[in-house]
């Protein structure tokens, strides 16, 4: 009696185990459902494949549609501001993939290397040369194109110190010059800074505000780079930093290599600035040397003119002093004529000179004429002797 106690507890827990399980499958049909109609609703436009392979990874969805990756590298020999330029650039693109230096050795190819590693398409490298010059190069990976800059004028955030705190990974507004639509080599960089320093809409690690502009102006053959906070609605601006100016030297159809397509003529290698500089310093002081030299040689040996009776008052012996002054006076007269007796003697021989190399040439052209004659009586006797001997020949 005991058992059958026992089973008959046992049955109606069974039936509620079984019930609860029928309404849970119920909510999970009518989930399922549901699920089913905000997929078809939302994958209205989307057209499914007839075949599918069973490896073929499912697509995934996401709003983060333009996977722009910016690698952001230097090579060694690179000044500490140009490195604090740099680490600016990357705090302001959170799309970017940062990378140890790259050693002096190793080709520039090395760079597309790096981006397959990386899963990159946008390339931003770092050259220093000499310690003083920077160099930038901004390419599409790969398949290129790449422009190569010299940057200058460099001012860093720490340097500025301006006021302005615009928020970290906020995506910017890109404002360009009108220059940039009108020269077809500007369109070219004016898209490749676009990819470059524009973050792309639902990044991960961007916000979604819009609170900063960075603007491009072309002036002077050089793109202008400036950064600024949007303070209000109104158009007020401050600038945040960094500051620098890009020269463009050369366009290449590869990343990194290839034919140039675009050269800037007026380009002028930093090198070169400071040798004509030194020069032209040189070229100062040789003036202001031959400026003193010219000085002493052509300074008055008298600078005063003093009377010449001044000192015969002076001291007594005036009779002594007068007589000493026109003894001079009577030297004096006669060092004058015997110089103008001695300078009318060499106008004279002059004059004899002239008159003898005159004389001289009148008689050899004289004799230049009477041999002129001469040879041509000559040659006349010659043609009739000829003459002469053809007639007897004939004869």
């Amino acid at each position: 009696m005991k058992v059958k106690q026992q089973t008959n507890k046992t049955k109606p827990d069974g039936k509620k185990m079984k019930v609860k399980k029928t309404k849970l499958k119920e909510k999970a049909a009518k989930k399922r459902k549901l699920e089913d109609l905000d997929a078809s609703s939302e994958d209205e436009g989307i057209h499914l494949k007839e075949s599918r392979i069973s490896d073929e990874p499912v697509p995934k969805k996401s709003k983060w549609v333009n996977k722009q990756r910016v690698l952001v590298l230097c090579a060694r020999g690179i000044n500490h501001r140009d490195r604090h330029l740099m680490k600016d650039l990357k705090t302001l693109m959170p799309h970017h993939r940062s990378e140890p230096k790259m050693e002096r050795w190793k080709t520039l190819s090395v760079v597309n290397e790096m981006c397959e590693m990386k899963h990159c398409n946008k390339v931003v490298l770092f050259e220093g040369r000499r310690k003083r010059d920077l160099y930038m190069w901004l390419a599409n990976a790969e398949k290129g194109p790449s422009v190569k800059f010299l940057i200058e004028n460099i001012h860093t955030m720490g340097e500025m110190k301006l006021t302005g705190n615009c928020l970290r990974g906020s995506r910017p507004i890109l404002s360009f010059d009108q220059e940039f639509t009108k020269q077809p080599h500007l369109a070219l960089i004016k898209e490749l800074l676009t990819q470059i320093f524009g973050v792309p809409n639902h990044h991960p690690k961007s916000q979604p505000f819009v609170d900063r502009v960075i603007s491009f102006t072309y002036l002077d053959n050089r793109i202008w780079y400036r950064h600024f906070q949007i303070l209000s609605e109104d158009g007020g601006l401050a600038e945040v930093g960094p500051r620098f100016v890009m020269n463009p030297i050369k366009i290449f159809d590869g990343a990194f290599s290839g034919d140039p397509i675009w050269e800037n003529d007026n380009y002028q290698s930093p090198a070169k600035h400071r040798q004509m500089l030194k020069k032209a310093a040189k070229d100062t002081y040789l003036h202001k040397q031959r400026q003193k030299i010219d000085q002493e040689v052509e300074a008055p040996t008298v600078t005063h003119d003093f009377d010449k009776y001044a000192d015969v008052f002076q001291n007594g012996d005036e009779e002594e002093k007068a007589k000493e002054l026109l003894k001079k006076e009577e030297q004096e007269k006669a060092a004058e004529e015997e110089r103008a007796a001695i300078e009318e003697q060499h106008e004279r021989m002059k004059k004899k000179e002239e008159m003898k190399k005159l004389k001289k040439l009148a008689q050899s052209k004289k004799s230049g004429k009477v041999m002129k004659n001469g040879k041509k009586n000559l040659k006349i006797k010659k043609t009739k002797v000829k003459a002469k001997v053809d007639v007897d020949d004939s004869d």
